[in-house]
């Protein structure tokens, strides 16, 4: 007597269907530990700038600033706002190490860049994780960039290559300056272990949270001087403007 198809017919059952929502520990009742509730509620960003992603109140629109001067990646993907939830379970993922909800937020990032492609997005050669300053990646302990990349890798089945974007210096950490002095700051922070690696290719930079872009841009910024064809940007959240709600 075999069993072994009753096992695997149990495995996945618990895999995919009895898992306790993450957020309200009800029964999730899909294939990831979110119940449709909660999913409903977390803050999606649907009304958004076409290039930088920035929360507009109007859909289809570029804000001033992309207007006024492009950055140099091509488009940014980021699923929601940075607010509540999703700033609350970010920082828990980031600074409290709790990785399962850092995985819960990559499959929902890959689902939602799925769909994408499926509209005809262009799809991404390589995924490059933004790199974590060696002291804050001591004190870490990992890189949480790296950690979605990773995940995102396995979802969409793209390539992803964390050791190929370096950073080259330790900079001050960019949550407390300004627009202004967060792109002072970065001024030759990046540097490639192999810049022949990105010429002609179509590179997606992967990092959890898309405030001023100017971590975006800088590496951009050099991987379009290292002959990328086009750069894109995907994250879990998109900040809004100061004093913007």
């Amino acid at each position: 007597m075999n069993c072994q198809p009753w096992l695997k017919a149990l495995v996945y059952k618990c895999i995919n269907i009895n898992q306790a929502c993450l957020l309200c520990d009800e029964s999730a009742q899909q294939p990831y530990p979110l119940c449709i509730a909660c999913e409903q509620a977390l803050p999606w960003l649907d009304e958004y700038c076409l290039h930088c992603a920035l929360p507009l109140p109007m859909a289809g629109l570029t804000c001033a600033q992309c207007s006024r001067r492009a950055p140099a990646f091509d488009l940014v993907v980021a699923p929601w706002h940075y607010g509540f939830p999703m700033d609350t379970l970010i920082h828990r993922f980031k600074h409290n190490s709790q990785w399962p909800l850092g995985r819960l937020m990559a499959e929902m990032l890959s689902l939602n860049l799925r769909h994408r492609f499926e509209e005809g997005q262009p799809r991404p050669e390589l995924l490059l994780p933004v790199p974590l300053a060696r002291r804050r990646l001591r004190e870490r302990g990992f890189n949480q960039a790296g950690m979605l990349a990773s995940w995102l890798s396995k979802g969409l089945a793209i390539d992803c290559n964390d050791r190929l974007l370096l950073r080259t210096r330790e900079t001050p950490a960019q949550q407390s300056l300004d627009a202004r002095a967060r792109h002072r700051n970065l001024q030759r922070a990046f540097a490639l272990a192999a810049e022949d690696a990105v010429k002609g290719r179509h590179v997606a930079v992967v990092d959890d949270v898309l405030t001023t872009g100017a971590t975006a841009h800088a590496i951009a910024q050099l991987l379009r001087s290292a002959g990328a064809r086009r750069v894109d940007v995907y994250c879990l959240a998109r900040t809004a403007k100061p004093g913007q709600a």
